[in-house]
């Protein structure tokens, strides 16, 4: 599996360009996207909150959402 790792400054970093600790998100293909290269969906897991976006529009920005909503929204999904 190929993981793509995008990284960002940390919030936790100094605005000034000093002491700057940078982080990395490792992005994969959800197991709930269509394997014809279609729907798309990619998430990168923390500790707190999992990130989402569509792995055709990348730089359309991201959602990120607290652990336990997306754990209870793949429950959902796997009732339906």
């Amino acid at each position: 599996m190929k993981v793509e790792l995008s990284w960002f400054t940390s919030t936790y970093s100094n605005s000034a360009g000093g002491n700057c600790v940078e982080v990395a998100l490792a992005w994969r293909k959800s197991t709930y996207s269509s394997s014809g290269g279609g729907n798309c969906v990619e998430i990168a897991t923390c500790p707190d909150r999992v990130h989402v976006r569509d792995s055709k529009l990348k730089d359309q920005g991201q959602l990120a959402v607290p652990a336990r909503s997306w754990a209870d929204f793949v429950a959902f999904a796997r009732r339906g």
